[in-house]
C-alpha cells in the first residue's frame, strides 16, 4: 500500500520561501512518474510540477521559473523548492505518484495522492 505524507507548508510574506517535502513508503516504482498538485478554494486541483524516473521535469506556466521540483531516491522523497511566492500560489499542495513512465500535470496520470499540505502567502 502506497502511502504518501506531506509536509513544509505553512504561512509566508510575498517574496518568500518555502520547501514542500513528500515522503513516500510503500512501494517504490522502478518506472514512475510524480507531481505536485495544488488546489485554492472554489478551484480545481491543477498541476504545478512533476518529475520523471530520468529526472526530467515540467512545470505549470505561472511556476516556471520559481518553483524546482526533485527527487532523493535513497530517501524516497520527493521536494518543491518554491520561491518568490506570490499570494495566488496560496492553496493546499498535493504529493502525487503513478505507475506510468510519462509524468505531466494532469490528475488522470497518478493513482496515489497524499493529504495535502497548506500554504499561505499574504
Amino acid at each position: 500500500h502506497v502511502q504518501l505524507v506531506e509536509s513544509g507548508g505553512g504561512s509566508v510574506q510575498t517574496g518568500g520561501s518555502l520547501r514542500l517535502s513528500c515522503a513516500i513508503s510503500g512501494q517504490t516504482f522502478s518506472r514512475y512518474c510524480m507531481a505536485w498538485f495544488r488546489q485554492a478554494p472554489g478551484k480545481e486541483r491543477e498541476g504545478v510540477a512533476a518529475i520523471e524516473g530520468d529526472g526530467s521535469t515540467s512545470y505549470a506556466d505561472s511556476v516556471k521559473g520559481r518553483f524546482t521540483i526533485s527527487n532523493n531516491s535513497a530517501k524516497n522523497t520527493l521536494y518543491l523548492q518554491m520561491n518568490s511566492l506570490k499570494p495566488e500560489d496560496t492553496a493546499m499542495y498535493y504529493c502525487a505518484a503513478g505507475a506510468g513512465v510519462v509524468a505531466g500535470l494532469e490528475t488522470w496520470r497518478y493513482g496515489y495522492w497524499g493529504q495535502g499540505t497548506q500554504v499561505t502567502v499574504s
